[in-house]
């Protein structure tokens, strides 16, 4: 029997093994590494010190934003060349370049070198062995394999294909982003501006009803009314400052800098050159079906998944290649030493897999299928996008002259009111309103001109074509 030191030491052994199953994330278990869980649902996990990775340091190449105000194109310069999304496309590119140079080994020989010691002892009371293989120098060639080299390059050679287009692609879709945060920003300046006139013009249309208080002729309902509106046009003039302060950080982080990087920029150009596009849409969406990069890149995957069916399908084929190697031979405790030539052809012959080729072939036909429908797809929603883009266009360029109207007629109307008013023939009712109008008359305007500006790198993203240079034309 176990004496009673023994059994209360089991004992023990077993209440602490039950207390920490039972209280997991109070005992630590060594397997998590001190990790651990919350005892409870409702209670919060505390974090160990090394659980959080430092952050990953920031590439040491960045560019800085000169001095000065910044110009459309330099702030497109620091995106291309700071924003993680053309990085990270251009390195794609360069890892399949990479992958590309790996397949293409295959057409080389292999050389390897070769050594092994034994020692070993044939039965008890004899002498231990020495016995030395090598260095032994061999080489391996593969001669034939119905392709399989040949399709595996093919493969490798439309990925970094897709690859390079992609990273084209996303040089577009940068210069796109930066073109409308940078005409976002300037919109929202030019309406800071417009609401500053506004706030003044709200001013003289208070003093103008206190004016008239004091002397007798008005009521305290327009002076209070007309501080309203003052406090209103205050109002949103403070939202559109915070709103700036937004697409700021946003053009900044564009250019792949923290968001309180400080810059300038210039101001929204009155000289709008809204002249006509003169292609139909038809033409320039058979344009885009031959300049979108994105476009190219899906018919490249397109090729690359038909290369890797060949690819498959030589996998259950012979292959045939050739082998040598060279070295000593070291025996009988290193004391005889040979030199081993040898030579030969190999052939290597699948018989049966399991017909795992048979699906695996099977499965690569119907990733060309799917990689084709994917390009369809595109190509369609591609179609829709110029379309949409183009008729957006007409649409920029029909606002822009109609909202210059509209505001050449607010401002007529706007002083009007305001000699009414002071001669003593008109109300502060219609005296705000008339200041109403011409303050979203200017908005509707400012905001004309930053669709027009926008429309045009929208279809010129769309179909393909939106360059550093066609950005800086507004074209």
């Amino acid at each position: 029997m176990l004496n009673s030191k023994l059994i209360a030491a089991i004992t023990l052994l077993l209440a602490a093994s039950c207390a920490s199953v039972h209280d997991v994330g109070k005992v630590t278990d060594p397997a998590t590494h001190g990790v651990g869980t919350p005892s409870t649902p409702s209670a919060a996990w505390t974090p160990p010190a090394n659980a959080v990775p430092p952050p990953a340091p920031k590439p040491g190449d960045l560019v800085l934003p000169p001095a000065g105000a910044l110009e459309l194109t330099q702030i497109i310069d620091l995106a291309l060349s700071n924003n993680p999304s053309t990085r990270a496309t251009w390195l794609q590119a360069r890892i399949s370049e990479a992958s590309l140079g790996s397949v293409r080994a295959a057409y080389l020989p292999t050389v390897d070198l070769d050594a092994s010691l034994t020692r070993g002892r044939t039965s008890p009371g004899t002498n231990a062995s020495t016995t030395l293989n090598g260095p032994a120098l061999s080489l391996d060639y593969l001669l034939f394999d119905f392709g399989g080299r040949t399709a595996s390059s093919e493969a490798a050679r439309q990925t970094l294909i897709a690859a390079d287009y992609s990273h084209n692609q996303a040089i577009q879709d940068v210069i796109l982003r930066v073109e409308q945060a940078y005409y976002d920003y300037l919109d929202a300046k030019a309406l800071l501006t417009a609401q500053a006139a506004t706030i003044k013009e709200r001013q003289t249309s208070l003093d103008s009803a206190d004016a008239r208080h004091n002397a007798g002729v008005a009521t305290i309902a327009d002076v209070l009314q007309a501080r309203t509106a003052r406090a209103q046009a205050q109002l949103t003039y403070e939202t559109i400052e915070g709103n700036l302060r937004r697409l700021q950080g946003t053009i900044a982080t564009e250019m792949g800098l923290p968001a309180a990087t400080p810059f300038e920029v210039g101001e929204l150009p009155q000289d709008v050159p809204a002249q006509q596009v003169s292609d139909a849409v038809e033409a320039l969406i058979a344009r885009a079906v031959t300049e979108r990069p994105d476009l190219a890149a899906a018919r490249a995957e397109v090729e690359s998944a038909r290369a890797r069916v060949q690819v498959v399908r030589a996998q259950g084929l012979p292959s045939i290649g050739v082998g040598a190697s060279v070295g000593p031979y070291f025996t009988n405790g290193l004391s005889q030493h040979s030199t081993l030539y040898s030579a030969g052809v190999s052939l290597r012959v699948p018989l049966f897999t399991g017909f795992r080729n048979t699906y695996d072939i099977r499965a690569a036909e119907l990733q060309t299928k799917l990689a084709g429908e994917n390009a369809r797809g595109l190509e369609q929603q591609i179609d829709l996008q110029v379309w949409t883009s183009y008729y957006a266009l007409q649409t920029a360029m029909k606002r822009l002259t109609t909202s210059r109207d509209l505001l050449r007629d607010a401002s007529e109307s706007a002083e009007v009111a305001m000699g009414r008013y002071r001669a003593g023939i008109g109300s502060i009712l219609d005296l705000l309103t008339a200041e109403t109008a011409l303050e979203n008359a200017r908005a509707e305007e400012v905001q004309a001109r930053t669709d027009w500006f926008q429309s045009v790198a929208q279809l010129s993203h769309d179909t393909g074509t939106l360059t550093r240079a066609a950005a800086s034309q507004g074209k």
